[in-house]
Formats: structure tokens, C-alpha cells, sequence
């Protein structure tokens, strides 16, 4: 992870430089790339911060660090996913249509925000009761 970590906040190190000389170049009035190009910066530090985190709380190098380490090593489980779920879909239809109540209308967030909300709720709740609840 420690390659990762690298990585990251190179990306970080370079976004936030040129971000100021974008800026700078532009005088700080074209309002598209400067924040842009920061706000990558930012979440390329929030990752090098994460990393680290796990890093550190891990113990040490993890096998794709280590010259010697196997692929067999980092088997494992990575997440519990519900077989046959229909709420993942509501939920993305909630937010293309906030998407789009940007694009179109702020009207369309009325119709946004109860399918977003009811899926998302659909999606939270889904283990607690009916044939998957533990």
C-alpha cells in the first residue's frame, strides 16, 4: 500500500501546483479548472490520508508491497451483497433524476428525492426483515 500512498500524493502534490498556476495564468476568473483541479487535489490528499490509516492499523506491508508476497494472500471476503436485489436500482433511478433536475429543472427533485429516499431506505433496511434478515 505503500506505492499507493505514493501515488496518491503525487497526484495530490502536482494537482494542487498546477491548480495554482492555472489559476494564476488565468488570473483566478475562469472558474471551471482552478476548483477543479484542487477539489482533485483534495481528495487525492483524503485518499493518501486513508491509506495511511489502514496501513498503520494493519501492521505493516501488505502482500502486494512485498516482493515475496502471492496473490493467495489477499483472498479473502471483500463485502456481504444481497442476491436478487431490486432496491441498488431504485435508488440509481432516484439519482439520474436528481442528475437531471440539475440539467433540466429544480422541479424534478421533487420526484427526485422520494424515489432516492425510498430506495435508499429500501437498500438499508433490507437485511432486517423477509427472507435475508439476520
Amino acid at each position: 500500500m505503500s506505492a499507493t500512498i505514493k501515488v496518491f500524493m503525487l497526484l495530490g502534490v502536482f494537482c494542487t501546483v498546477v491548480g495554482f498556476i492555472y489559476g494564476y495564468v488565468t488570473d483566478f476568473e475562469e472558474l471551471a479548472g482552478f476548483p477543479a483541479l484542487l477539489a482533485v487535489a483534495a481528495m487525492s490528499f483524503m485518499l493518501v490520508v486513508y491509506l495511511w490509516l489502514v496501513q498503520r492499523s494493519t501492521g505493516g506491508a501488505l502482500p502486494e508491497d512485498r516482493e515475496d508476497g502471492e496473490i493467495v494472500e489477499m483472498s479473502g471476503e471483500y463485502g456481504a451483497f444481497s442476491p436478487w436485489s431490486w432496491w441498488p436500482l431504485l435508488l440509481g433511478i432516484g439519482c439520474a433524476l436528481f442528475v437531471t433536475a440539475l440539467a433540466i429543472g429544480w422541479w424534478i427533485i421533487g420526484l427526485a428525492a422520494p424515489v432516492a429516499i425510498l430506495g435508499l431506505l429500501g437498500l438499508i433496511f433490507e437485511h432486517s426483515r423477509g427472507e435475508h434478515a439476520h
